[in-house]
């Protein structure tokens, strides 16, 4: 009884740890009051490689005594042009100013200011751009919404009006330049916001010019600056249709010498734009209208490189890598789904004809040359993700040809890979290229999240800072390999042991998964934590073979939905502002603005359902199997038949993928990362599973009697004597059943085809009882001796 319950405990042990680690959360702490004065300087279209000691001196010293980062400037329209950074700041969300397109480069801003008394100035548009935000953009944006949030603010220069105008257009305080004694105006507000003018063009001198201009304004700013205040100068926008990571330096008590950062980036160095708004309240000890606010405060993590271009050659690289990897990003998955297309289509005809007959009559095999190169190309193209992600290690967007680098990097990564797969002693067992090549990516992807998943960001298979989703954890694509490779080989591993253990490998391997997903120190996905969670349910509950009836899907439905009601319940526990995407829109089910949340996610499941070519991969995959791996020739159900657990790792696959891309706002995105992996690793072992389908194993023959010539019952010639007697049913030869692959997925000795006319009794393991202890993985010396009858297999199966 307790042997019977060990696998029960086990899976409840590992599941409970899971949800341990999930709930664990850094320790960031609220913000605290660090100034009595804000002054937010704007700088659209400055980048680092802009700052230089002879240029920009006075911004330079800053940087040197103060926090610096990298700026994200998305806004709610693409690209981000002036004035919809001017208004993104204002809004502490994504805002534009209208919804008009933008061809080449942004245009010049036409904003009308009114100044009827000289002091205060008001925005005639600033109404209908509120209307606008409220009712066509799906982020539900309140312009005006930090100047809101104080008594009173300053503005300087036009750009700075828009920023710090009220919902009905309503500047405090304004200035069309900066006066040449700012020291009393600057006093009179809290919060002061400056338009330093634009930096744009391609020219260097041009741009040094701009930036030159702007410096010497900055000066005066900090010689005119209140005391304890903090000052914060950024590149709050682009100025054409090639997004840039900008400029961000703060400078003030307890902003000195390291780098910036948020919890809506999680990663040191880099900043959004919308978090501008609450950094400021943050800093003069003000609540943040966290309803309207998307962003989160900044903050100091101090362990920057004294030596400041040292420093800020980080932020300069990232920039060129960023830009970099939106060029060859789309042409690397286009180019991924054309091959994949190819080589299913190359595959059809492999699979009608891989079934060798055992008789005289049939199709001609495919020349074993022509399987072996196909098989080959089915490796190389399960790890064409995984060795995209690895060439990251290299830094190939510094090159002149970065798009050509990249390709010779990870045609170099890929080749030691698809090797390492191929010359194992272990390549001819059936499920070897499976396991291995899931095993592997599933190494990788974990091995990148584990060290700060820094091969992601903004990198090719990874999520890019200039789109301004996710800049640390784990990506849309690394979600789709992680749970494919996870899952994978938790089921070929599974498939290994007795079938009662099966269930507690499978849940041990996801629940490992599930702590990388979605702990907030690795993964910080808690969609996809959740959606690993109900894959690995599923595995779980048919990993042992047999249906997904409805009690076992209710157990595995119990078993997901305790998990992460768990993680919900305790998260919501946490403060507002360091609660996970979950908390976060139950916590908006509570104030009632949940409707903005699905909006957002139903309009990034479009934009990523038309818009991506891993779409396409999806897709690729549902016909390949559909129409090709499920038919009768297709020899995915007999591999289902044979390898259960394998079969549960694949349907496991299906529910996370989908439940992780749809809840996640990408669509299908991550189902065409995990099928990239796991639909040619399929193909790959219908192709071997078909190839031994008419192996036979050598039945135990029993010699008929011989009985005494002239004896009553012996036969004469023909038609003579009296009726022969029918031979006795217990003495005839038992039929020969399907050959048993082990589990190690090998044939064994038995799996050569016998001649009818054999005599000759078979080895050990060719009854069926021996060959269902091999499948069931219980290789043990002398087990096919002590099966007793033979016993029909409930695991082999001609699919």
């Amino acid at each position: 009884m307790l042997r019977r319950l060990v696998p029960v405990l086990l899976t409840a042990v590992v599941v409970a740890l899971g949800v341990a680690a999930l709930v664990i959360r850094p320790s960031t702490g609220a913000p605290e009051k660090t100034a009595d004065y804000v002054v937010l300087a704007g700088v659209p279209g400055l980048r680092w490689d802009d700052v230089d000691p002879v240029t920009t001196p006075t911004l330079w010293r800053m940087a040197e005594r103060g926090a610096i980062g990298s700026l994200s400037v998305r806004s709610a329209r693409q690209p981000t042009c002036p004035v919809d950074g001017w208004q993104t700041l204002g809004a502490g969300n994504f805002a534009a100013w209208d919804s008009g397109a933008v061809n080449g480069r942004c245009p010049a801003p036409d904003i009308a200011i009114e100044q009827p008394d000289g002091i205060s100035a008001n925005l005639p548009d600033q109404r209908a751009t509120v209307s606008n935000n409220q009712d066509r953009m799906r982020w539900g944006t309140v312009p005006g919404a930090l100047a809101e949030s104080v008594r009173c603010t300053y503005a300087v220069g036009p750009g700075a009006a828009i920023a710090a105008a009220r919902p009905f257009g309503r500047v405090d305080r304004y200035a069309e330049s900066l006066p040449p004694d700012p020291t009393g105006p600057l006093a009179d507000c809290i919060l002061s916001i400056i338009d330093l003018g634009t930096v744009a063009g391609d020219d260097p001198v041009i741009r040094a010019a701009a930036a030159r201009r702007a410096d010497v304004t900055l000066a005066r700013v900090l010689a005119a600056r209140p005391k304890q205040s903090l000052v914060v100068v950024a590149g709050i926008a682009d100025t054409d249709q090639s997004s840039r990571l900008h400029v961000v330096v703060a400078d003030g008590p307890g902003w000195e010498r390291g780098w910036l950062t948020s919890r809506s980036t999680g990663r040191e160095g880099y900043l959004q734009l919308v978090d501008l708004a609450p950094t400021a309240l943050a800093a003069l000890g003000r609540p943040a209208p966290e309803q309207l606010f998307i962003g989160q405060p900044a903050t100091v993590v101090e362990d920057r490189p004294t030596d400041l271009p040292t420093a800020i050659a980080a932020p300069a690289d990232a920039d060129r890598e960023a830009r970099a990897q939106q060029r060859v990003a789309s042409w690397f998955f286009a180019l991924l789904a054309g091959l994949q297309c190819l080589l299913a289509v190359a595959v059809v005809p492999l699979l009608r004809r891989a079934r060798r007959h055992a008789g005289p009559s049939g199709p001609t095999p495919v020349p074993r040359r022509v399987v072996a190169t196909v098989e080959v190309l089915l490796i190389a193209t399960a790890l064409a993700i995984p060795a995209a992600l690895l060439a990251d290690v290299v830094p190939w967007w510094r090159g002149e040809h970065a798009g050509i680098y990249f390709g010779l990097v990870t045609a170099v990564v890929l080749g030691v890979a698809t090797a390492a797969v191929r010359l194992a002693r272990a390549y001819q067992q059936t499920l070897w290229p499976l396991g291995s090549v899931a095993a592997l990516a599933a190494l990788i992807v974990g091995a990148d999240v584990v060290t700060g998943a820094r091969l992601q960001l903004n990198g090719v298979i990874g999520y890019s800072a200039l789109e301004g989703g996710r800049y640390a954890g784990l990506g849309v694509v690394g979600l789709g390999v992680f749970i494919a490779g996870s899952l994978l080989t938790a089921g070929w591993l599974a498939q290994r042991v007795r079938r009662s253990w099966r269930p507690a490998v499978v849940v041990g391997i996801g629940v490992l998964g599930v702590i990388v997903v979605g702990s907030p120190y690795l993964g910080a996905d808690a969609v996809g934590a959740v959606a690993l969670t109900a894959g690995v349910s599923v595995a779980a509950a048919i990993s042992t073979g047999g249906w997904l009836t409805l009690g076992r899907l209710a157990w595995a439905s119990i078993a997901g939905l305790a998990v992460t009601i768990g993680f919900i319940v305790l998260d919501l526990r946490q403060p507002a502002n360091q609660r996970g995407s979950l908390g976060r829109f139950l916590g908006a089910v509570g104030d009632g603005t949940s409707g903005l949340t699905v909006h957002r996610s139903g309009a990034s499941n479009m934009a990523a359902l038309v818009g991506s070519p891993l779409t396409v991969l999806a897709l690729v995959g549902v016909v390949l199997v559909w129409f090709a791996l499920l038919r009768p020739w297709g020899g995915l159900k007999r591999l289902f038949g044979i390898y259960p657990a394998v079969r549960a790792g694949m349907a496991g696959i299906t529910v996370a993928t989908l439940i992780g891309g749809l809840l996640g706002g990408s669509a299908l995105n991550v189902a065409g990362a995990a099928a990239a992996l796991t639909v040619p690793m399929a193909a790959l072992a219908a192709l071997r599973v078909l190839d031994h389908a008419a192996d036979r194993t050598m039945p135990p023959m029993t010699s008929w009697p011989v009985e005494p010539e002239g004896s009553a019952g012996s036969s004469g010639p023909a038609g003579a004597g009296g009726p022969q007697p029918a031979p006795d049913p217990a003495l005839r030869p038992e039929p020969a059943p399907a050959v048993v692959t082990g589990s190690d997925g090998s044939a064994g000795p038995a799996a050569a085809s016998v001649p009818p006319s054999s005599a000759q009794a078979g080895p050990a393991g060719s009854t069926p009882a021996a060959g269902a202890a091999a499948e069931a993985g219980d290789n043990r010396p002398g087990t096919a001796e002590k099966s007793g009858p033979a016993q029909p297999s409930a695991e082999v199966s001609a699919g």
